[in-house]
């Protein structure tokens, strides 16, 4: 029990949804109206008007652990980290929390509108539990990291949602709580502050306390969890290695089944007077598949027709890893931008992936075209998912696992310059 922070045993949260409560002046209509009500229950009547946010969900979270949670919007995760924080009860189950809890979920919250961000800092380590000499100690530090020195003694209730963002952070991180709940308020922060709050947040983590992350920062949430649990319509659909998750969680996500052909994706495609796509391959080793191998080159072929005649147009493709990162995207005039004219006719252009460039994961390849600075023809609406995999081992050419969405082949060499002995001497 000493090694777990976070134990959650069958936790259930149950909502009444679409119909308010009928309020009565007297106890006497009040009883009326329950007797009038149907003896079924709601949890087991499936016409009533309810909602399981979560049902059933059990975990635990080891001390020290940076666990992310997923899921599309409305699959439970705020729910789970409202019942953790002790904001809201739990229909059924249990989830038992061993350590200090600091929580930043929705903007604003533990927060005093009419205390000024100087109190507010105070109330909050109050509320931890923290004594005012630990606060004292660390005051400065929040107010650095939260690059609001000069309203901090401005009452919060006139702060942005940035600005409330970067106190709200810089108080749960700093105050030392054993265990941190997040929740995706950082999308509201700038680039720079999100960058930052991440790298503090790994620094907690390196510090052994223990971190519950809920995020649609996949790329984040990657480099950042080790595991994650990925939550579908209030239940857990996979809790597993983090990239695992996410390639679930994505291909859950797609607005295409892998079932659907490119040939249909193309014939969807609403008529353009400039551009007609013919038909898209993705071919390796002279054969159209889904699985591919890192050590093999692949060839895409994209066939068009060009109606009429037009300057500066772009056929190209983004490569986008699960995780939703955009690994690159090219064009068939990456090396000489088109600025002649392309006349009439059927065009083919081919583009080879090299081999020893991707590393072993799932990802879309994803169809552009378009007129230089001047429109999108395509973007998003034809999509190839593959997997790429390796035949020799864990990673190919590497003698262990690593992270990153490529792992080109570098050429290495080592050579002794000169023995201690030699050194010594010299």
């Amino acid at each position: 029990m000493s090694d777990i922070a976070i134990r959650v045993e069958n936790l259930s949260k149950l909502y009444h949804i679409g119909r308010a409560r009928q309020r009565h002046d007297t106890l006497r209509e009040a009883i009326a109206d329950f007797g009038r009500r149907p003896r079924q229950s709601s949890i087991d009547n499936p016409q009533s008007d309810i909602l399981w946010a979560l049902r059933d969900v059990s975990f635990e979270v080891q001390r020290g652990e940076v666990v992310g949670v997923i899921g599309r919007n409305g699959a439970g995760k705020s729910t789970l980290l409202k019942i953790l924080s002790r904001i809201t009860e739990p229909t059924s189950g249990r989830a038992e929390i061993h350590g200090r809890v600091g929580s930043l979920l929705e903007v604003g919250t533990g927060f005093h509108p009419e205390l000024t961000g100087r109190e507010n800092i105070y109330l909050n380590g109050a509320i931890l539990g923290m004594k005012r000499t630990e606060i004292d100690r660390k005051f400065d530090e929040i107010v650095d990291f939260s690059g609001i020195e000069r309203f901090l003694d401005t009452p919060v209730k006139r702060y942005s949602s940035g600005m409330y963002v970067r106190l709200a952070f810089a108080v749960a991180a700093h105050l030392e709580p054993e265990i941190l709940l997040v929740d995706e308020v950082l999308a509201v922060g700038d680039a720079a502050f999100q960058k930052k709050c991440l790298g503090k947040m790994g620094d907690i983590a390196g510090e052994g306390r223990t971190v519950l992350f809920v995020s649609h920062n996949l790329t984040a949430l990657a480099n950042l969890c080790s595991r994650s649990i990925y939550l579908m319509n209030g239940i857990i659909h996979c809790t597993d290695d983090s990239l695992i998750c996410i390639q679930r969680y994505m291909k859950d996500s797609q607005p295409y089944s892998e079932t659907q052909s490119l040939k249909q994706q193309i014939d969807e495609l609403p008529p353009d007077s400039v551009c007609e796509i013919t038909s898209l391959d993705f071919i390796q080793r002279d054969q159209p598949t889904r699985n591919v191998v890192s050590n093999v080159s692949i060839c895409v072929t994209i066939s068009y027709r060009i109606k009429q005649s037009v300057y500066g147009l772009r056929v190209g493709f983004d490569i986008i890893h699960d995780d939703g990162t955009v690994v690159f995207r090219t064009f068939h005039d990456d090396l000489m931008l088109t600025t002649t004219e392309t006349l009439p006719g059927l065009y083919k252009s081919t583009a080879v992936i090299p081999s020893n460039l991707l590393a072993p994961g799932f990802y879309t390849l994803s169809l552009a075209v378009g007129i230089h600075n001047i429109r999108w023809i395509i973007s998003d609406k034809v999509i190839y998912k593959f997997e790429v995999s390796n035949i020799e081992g864990i990673n190919a050419h590497y003698a262990d696992k690593r992270p990153g969405v490529v792992m080109p082949y570098i050429q290495w060499e080592t050579t002794k310059e000169k023995s201690v002995e030699e050194d010594m001497r010299s």
